[in-house]
């Protein structure tokens, strides 16, 4: 499994503080629900915490990020977070090689060559499902607004196969709808991205006659149009007409989407939806304690669930070199799974909260965050 720039990051920083400024009177009386290492105080306490902390990572996990960061920094305003959204793929290389970065958000876990020179940068690894969230296929079709569409027909679009959106096998599952005698332009991302691992796992699980390719980080087919990030997805797909592309539902605006042929239904893509089919799957094998990497059940069958879905992971260390750093990861950490934090990111980027169930299983992992030193 597998994915602004330093400009953007700044920014996304001083939006995080001015949103914890706005919000900090109505989380006064919130209590919080995270560990007692101030991370998610709401300001009903003073906070000693102090220093500055950086990750990189998954773009798909931006939104989430500046709703953390606001209410982390509201209990903890001598604190300074960063997050450059760079894609999984490289906030995974800034992590295991170290440096100034200290966590990183991933839309994939690490593989086995990752999680091994992982181990070497900081002992055990602590890889837990932070962010939870539906990969929509959005598409600009004049006055159509949804689709239904099965894996072959989304994997025949994206193989190039498909390439009117006349075509019978979209016009099979679309009855009623007035589809055009119109080019269709998929669109991929051009960097090195998780979303893509994610929406070619399905594609190769669920309909691998239709999708001759490997799951990869990396788009495998040529042609089509490529584009930067969650962002330039989106950007691309909206300034075209007949384009279709994948992204984190939370960025899909005003797109048209389309629901996906699970089991003899069709399903739209919802956080609920997103979050049952983490429900349905199975922790992988193989990994260390504080490995919480699942594998996802793309191929579910069961009502109600939707299986293009994107499990993003926050990834630590247990053993830092520097005992100010780990304090202020676990810290993060702690008010990242919190009952508040995960509510935050629902809130600000429509993602799935995380069960009770699996906090509980989470706590361990980041209670075990520390340093050498």
């Amino acid at each position: 499994m597998r994915n602004w720039r330093a400009t953007t990051a700044a920014i996304a920083v001083v939006s995080a503080l001015a949103l914890a400024t706005a919000c900090s009177s109505e989380n006064e009386d919130d209590g919080g629900s995270g560990g007692d290492s101030g991370g998610s105080g709401g300001g009903s306490t003073a906070s000693e915490l102090s220093g500055t902390i950086a990750g990189a990572g998954a773009s798909s996990q931006d939104a989430a990020q500046q709703a953390w960061m606001a209410g982390f920094l509201g209990a903890n305003p001598d604190v300074t977070i960063t997050y450059d959204p760079s894609g999984s793929g490289a906030g995974r290389e800034q992590f295991i090689a170290g440096g100034a970065t200290a966590f990183a958000g991933s839309d994939a876990y690490l593989d086995d060559e990752e999680l091994a020179a992982a181990t070497e940068r900081c002992g055990e690894v602590v890889e837990v499902p932070v962010y939870v969230s539906p990969i929509a296929v959005v598409f600009n079709l004049p006055g159509i607004d949804s689709l239904n569409l099965s894996a072959e027909t989304i994997a025949g679009i994206f193989d190039q196969k498909i390439t009117k959106w006349n075509d019978e096998a979209i016009a099979a599952d679309n009855p009623d709808a007035d589809l055009p005698d119109l080019a269709i332009t998929p669109v991929n991302r051009s960097d090195d991205s998780g979303t893509t691992e994610n929406f070619t796992e399905y594609l190769a699980t669920v309909a691998p006659d239709a999708w001759p390719h490997e799951a990869s980080d990396v788009w495998p087919v040529d042609g089509g149009e490529a584009a930067q990030g969650t962002s330039g997805v989106i950007q691309a797909v909206t300034g075209g007409e007949g384009t279709i592309g994948y992204a984190d539902a939370s960025q899909a605006g005003d797109l048209g989407t389309a629901s996906v042929q699970v089991g003899d239904e069709f399903v739209p893509y919802s956080p609920e939806a997103a979050a049952a089919v983490l429900e349905v799957s199975e922790r992988a094998e193989g990994r260390g304690e504080y490995d919480f990497a699942f594998d996802l059940a793309r191929d579910t069958t069961e009502a109600g669930t939707y299986p293009i879905v994107l499990v993003s992971y926050g990834l630590a260390c247990t053993s830092y070199d520097d005992a100010d750093t780990a304090e202020l990861v676990k810290a993060y950490f702690d008010y990242i799974i919190s009952e508040e934090g995960q509510a935050a990111a629902a809130e600000t980027a429509g993602s799935a909260p995380i069960s009770d169930a699996l906090r509980e299983q989470l706590q361990t992992a980041v209670d075990a965050i520390g340093s050498a030193s």
